[in-house]
């Protein structure tokens, strides 16, 4: 009798935890947005097992779009404990097959940039307003134009508490002024990457000293651009773009992203 008693105890224990085991898993939500007359696509993602609120990271794509890469790295965001919302920088349906369109959508994406930081705050305002979110804590990754776009908005002292640059471009219009700059920065990028030399490498850090922004910068030697997708090894041989994947680089940044929002969100 008792081990019948234990025997129907321990199932509907099983049961409960199944139970709890489906409601609390991976959330993702495509979210359709208007700027002007604009529409735009983006992506949320969240995991349902973080009950209190928490920080919220933006993600911006590379030069082809908002696309399926964008997406799987708000995902790695939310599994790590994160919102992430993948934003989108060109509007509906601008999805890049290649390179020159991808440069065509930038050039028109970036032909103002009050356009670009509008495209931006409206992203981050929807990423705030999420229920999960803890609107106060907020960062930014990008990747490639992305990565651009992040330390574009940091220099604009948007009211970020970290931006993230993936081989991203380090040059800038825009210059970072003392006192302006609210997020702390980190970059990453490839000791090989010829869309991104050593000039604006070195350029950067003497900006960002001057602005005295707090800057960790972490230069992978013989990496090239777009170290972080595994997909540029297929685009480089069908382009002939200087471009690779990068494994161990990919695998560094972003864990020392994730050691990042630990020490500016004091998680």
């Amino acid at each position: 009798m008792t081990t019948l008693k234990i025997t129907a105890a321990a199932a509907t224990l099983s049961l409960t935890l199944a139970s709890t085991q489906v409601l609390a898993e991976m959330q993702t939500k495509t979210v359709e947005y208007k700027i002007g007359e604009t529409t735009f696509t983006g992506y949320m993602a969240w995991d349902d097992e973080f009950e209190e609120k928490r920080p919220g990271v933006l993600v911006v794509h590379e030069w082809w779009g908002h696309n399926e890469f964008a997406r799987d790295q708000a995902e790695r965001l939310a599994a790590s404990g994160y919102t992430a919302f993948a934003l989108d920088m060109y509007g509906s349906g601008k999805l890049a097959d290649h390179p020159d369109t991808a440069q065509k959508f930038m050039q028109e994406a970036t032909k103002d940039i009050d356009q670009v930081k509008a495209r931006f705050l409206k992203a981050m305002e929807i990423l705030q307003n999420h229920e999960s979110v803890d609107a106060s804590r907020i960062a930014a990754q990008g990747y490639c134009f992305g990565g651009a776009v992040v330390l574009n908005m940091a220099r604009m002292g948007v009211d970020l508490d970290g931006v993230v640059s993936y081989h991203g471009a380090l040059g800038s219009p825009i210059t970072a002024e003392a006192g302006t700059v609210k997020a702390r920065v980190q970059v990453y990028t490839g000791g090989a990457d010829k869309m991104v030399p050593s000039e604006q490498v070195a350029g950067l850090v003497k900006e960002m000293q001057d602005a005295e922004v707090d800057l960790t910068l972490v230069s992978f030697p013989g990496v090239l651009h777009s170290f972080t997708n595994p997909g540029a090894d297929k685009v480089a041989e069908e382009f002939g773009m200087p471009i690779g994947y990068d494994e161990e680089a990919a695998n560094r940044s972003w864990n020392g992203t994730m050691r990042f929002y630990e020490e500016i969100f004091a998680r």
